[in-house]
């Protein structure tokens, strides 16, 4: 039996519902349906009354949904007491953040936070949108820096988590430039002749908010896919060596464009062709019981103070990638 079923579980017999269960655990509903029906094979009895809607739990199921509140607990104490043991650890902020975050926002974001905030320890942990969101779920991490779009929100229940707002960050075209400083490839290009794309692979999340973007456009847009990875920076390395264009950040994007080595791909006299995204921090609410969590962790729980009184007075610590 795997830890993430009990917490499936869990989560059903509170929502009472698999979609809405699937949404709050970031899988697909077939997936999680998968997991309880692998839970009940594992308990040898049917846990779940599917004959009724709101789903209702069977008397086995009630029996385990009490006795999993309790496990998990024991669980998440024991990793609270072990991570304590280490010294180093009681101080060390451990931050899940997205690939494209991490090499941009992150670096200079703690810079500044530092000149604030003061000196802190941090361990970074880079995945992409999906997995970093799972690793605060499980609660893998202290705290989630990740982008927020509400036509594609990241779906953490308001009731379980803290957020706050540290910025805003600009998703446009960006093509290498020619010898007149033109875009090398200049939106929105022909029919006959459809630019070189450089797109996101399927289920990278700027990928999806890049799709929202192109459907938008007031003008039809030609291009053909010619390259494809689920990293920005893999998308930036291409487009500097004039292999298409390609939507990024403005954090991704800054020092390439101060240099000219890159613009952005609309010319003159076309309407800007960009989004703007939310960077959000994010951390589960500390439950009342979590008293040797919370002492292990006063570092963590004392940056998300500072965070949510700068916040609170208007003055988010971020890199504004608005153009």
């Amino acid at each position: 039996m795997e830890t993430k079923w009990l917490e499936d579980f869990v989560s059903l017999a509170e929502t009472r519902s698999f979609s809405r269960s699937a949404q709050l655990r970031h899988v697909t509903q077939p997936a999680f349906s998968r997991r309880i029906q692998a839970l009940e094979a594992w308990a040898g009895t049917d846990l779940v009354d599917r004959s009724s809607y709101p789903t209702r739990l069977t008397a086995a199921g009630k029996t385990l949904y009490d006795q999993a509140l309790e496990m998990l607990q024991a669980l998440h104490n024991t990793r609270s007491t072990l991570r304590a043991h280490g010294s180093s650890s009681q101080d060390m902020i451990e931050f899940a953040v997205p690939h494209t975050l991490a090499f941009t926002f992150f670096p200079a974001w703690v810079s500044s936070l530092r000149s604030q905030f003061g000196p802190f320890k941090s361990r970074l942990i880079a995945l992409n949108v999906h997995d970093a969101v799972m690793r605060l779920v499980e609660g893998s991490c202290d705290l989630l820096i990740t982008y927020h779009h509400a036509s594609q929100p990241v779906q953490l229940d308001a009731q379980r988590y803290d957020m706050v707002v540290l910025g805003q960050e600009v998703l446009a075209p960006y093509s290498k430039p020619d010898a007149q400083g033109e875009p090398l490839h200049a939106l929105p290009g022909r029919v006959a002749q459809p630019l070189p794309y450089l797109g996101y692979a399927p289920g990278a999340y700027l990928g999806g908010l890049t799709d929202i973007l192109l459907k938008q456009a007031t003008s039809t847009i030609h291009l053909d896919r010619v390259y494809e990875t689920d990293m920005a920076e893999g998308l930036k390395a291409m487009a500097l060596e004039g292999h298409g264009l390609a939507f990024l950040p403005f954090s991704a994007v800054e020092r390439d464009l101060g240099k000219g080595r890159l613009v952005r791909a609309e010319p003159a006299g076309m309407p800007a062709l960009e989004l703007t995204m939310d960077i959000r921090a994010c951390r589960d609410k500390p439950a009342a019981k979590e008293t040797g969590r919370e002492s292990s962790k006063s570092a963590a729980q004392a940056l998300w103070d500072f965070l949510q009184n700068a916040t609170t007075h208007s003055t988010p610590i971020s890199h504004n990638g608005a153009t």
